[in-house]
């Protein structure tokens, strides 16, 4: 296993979104016309669940780090809405 210079890399939770973020980009490939503007929000917040964890992570006081947290939180959420609905559709 490859040594990991940053505390964010040893998260399990930082690596499964970085999984998921490789997955989104799978599946993107196969939306495009109508549902262009759902994928691109889609790849958005799927990029937003790592950036943010690892940004938060690299916050020294207890606040800024629970605010990075929660907006990487809510990305995840938005990713749930926007997959239900496409079950729904």
């Amino acid at each position: 296993m490859s040594e990991r210079f940053f505390d964010h890399e040893k998260l399990d939770v930082y690596r499964l979104s970085i999984d998921y973020v490789a997955y989104s980009y799978r599946i993107a490939i196969l939306l495009g016309g109508n549902n262009r503007h759902t994928r691109d929000q889609w790849l958005r917040a799927a990029q937003s669940i790592p950036l943010n964890i690892a940004e938060g992570n690299g916050k020294h006081s207890l606040s800024d780090r629970s605010r990075f947290f929660d907006i990487a939180r809510g990305s995840a959420f938005d990713l749930a809405r926007m997959l239900n609905r496409g079950r729904d559709s």
